[in-house]
């Protein structure tokens, strides 16, 4: 069904880049972040879950939220390559962040007008969350970039090392016309990208060769150990309840 997919790839995206978000805690390089980064992970995590949710009505197999995310291999996953890559330094992680809600802040706000009722309740409240995480990882990413000599190289090595990973943000996937078009997305994606790019003094690179494949479940080594690690108690303990 192919509003399940495209349901599912949302899913996946939003908890794998919230639980990579999740690995800072306890690790930010500041106390602020301590907090800001694990509650953007809630964020993400919310998301997800109302989505998992939701395809597991469409699909119609019995399949919970708990199910969809826990049960499933690497290859079953059909989030972007972007959203399961690695940490890295600070920079990678806030310029990671800033193109994805660069892309779903206006992908959220098409989904408002949404004929599905559960897209666009969850489009009213992801909007304003992306808004905010735009505004968090922008400003980060402006900092480092117009910091110090250390910070710029940092964050254009960043920059050079992720952006090949952004065109699958465009990729159509498994759209259907109760889900926004992801290229319509991309005007407004590249104007917030070139707009904090240019108070940075960062430069986008050409990418002859965009790195794409996990919509359709080809993933890199980064993504089955930190399943790996997300999946182990519910393996551990299937079907217990707290």
């Amino acid at each position: 069904m192919a509003l399940f997919d495209a349901v599912l790839e949302l899913a996946d995206d939003h908890l794998v880049l919230g639980h990579r978000l999740s690995e800072w805690c306890g690790h930010a390089p500041m106390l602020e972040e301590d907090l800001a980064m694990p509650n953007m992970a809630l964020d993400l995590i919310g998301t997800a879950r109302t989505l998992y949710d939701h395809a597991g009505r469409l699909e119609g197999a019995g399949r919970d939220e708990d199910a969809l995310a826990y049960t499933r291999g690497e290859r079953e996953y059909r989030n972007l390559l972007l959203v399961e890559r690695p940490n890295g330094d600070f920079a990678h992680t806030m310029l990671r962040q800033l193109y994805f809600a660069a892309f779903m802040e206006p992908y959220w706000q098409a989904a408002l007008s949404s004929s599905d009722s559960v897209i666009a309740g969850v489009a009213g409240k992801a909007v304003k969350e992306m808004a905010y995480h735009i505004r968090h990882a922008g400003e980060w990413v402006i900092r480092l970039g117009d910091g110090t000599e250390e910070s710029a190289r940092r964050m254009q090595a960043a920059v050079d090392a992720l952006h090949p990973y952004a065109e699958e943000l465009f990729e159509a996937g498994a759209e259907t016309g109760v889900l926004p078009s992801r290229e319509a997305v991309r005007p407004a994606w590249e104007a917030s990208i070139a707009r904090i790019f240019d108070e940075a003094g960062l430069r986008a690179p050409s990418v002859a060769y965009p790195q794409t494949g996990g919509r359709q479940g080809l993933h890199g080594e980064a993504l089955g150990p930190m399943l790996a690690e997300m999946q182990a108690l519910h393996r551990a303990h299937p079907g217990a309840t707290w």
